[in-house]
């Protein structure tokens, strides 16, 4: 399993996905300029690391806080039988969930890792107890509360294409 593109970007590749990962509605012809390309050279390169996946979207990032949503939780899920049907159960169940903002399927002692995002505790326990416990093969769920968020996102590290 190869987890690298087929392609792996140069040193411009690199200083345009930095530049985007920083400033996501950059202009192109400030982009271009950034990177030291002609406007129409940047847009060509832009369109091809968006159609090879490495650029998967763009979207607007919404402070938790001021959404009303000041309580972040990471949720570890144990299920009964493991096996792709039930991994397929879980995740339609988790994606019926608008709260739910990311899953993994993980190791160790849980088999996946939920992270929701909440306006409070009393919310909380509504979607703990009728929607993620409610899913047929959850058998447990340990909720971790965050305290205060040090990074939340970040920029990829793209130094490992040299």
């Amino acid at each position: 399993m190869s987890f690298m593109p087929e392609h792996q970007p140069d040193r411009v590749d690199r200083a345009i996905l930095a530049e985007l990962q920083r400033d996501g509605r950059i202009a192109n012809v400030d982009l271009a300029d950034a990177v030291g390309l002609s406007p129409s050279a940047c847009l060509r390169r832009v369109k091809a690391l968006e159609a090879s996946g490495i650029i998967a979207g763009y979207r607007a990032e919404i402070s938790r806080a001021r959404a009303g949503l000041g309580l972040t939780v990471f949720i570890g899920l144990k299920v009964e039988g493991h096996s792709r049907e039930t991994s397929s159960r879980v995740e339609r169940g988790l994606l019926e969930i608008p709260e739910v903002v990311a899953c993994y399927v993980v190791s160790g002692s849980d088999d996946f890792l939920v992270e929701a995002a909440i306006p409070d505790l009393a919310s909380y326990e509504r979607v703990l107890l009728d929607q993620i416990l409610a899913i047929g093969p959850v058998t447990e769920a340990r909720s971790t509360f965050v305290i205060r968020t040090m990074l939340g996102r970040g920029p990829l590290p793209l130094n490992h294409w040299r």
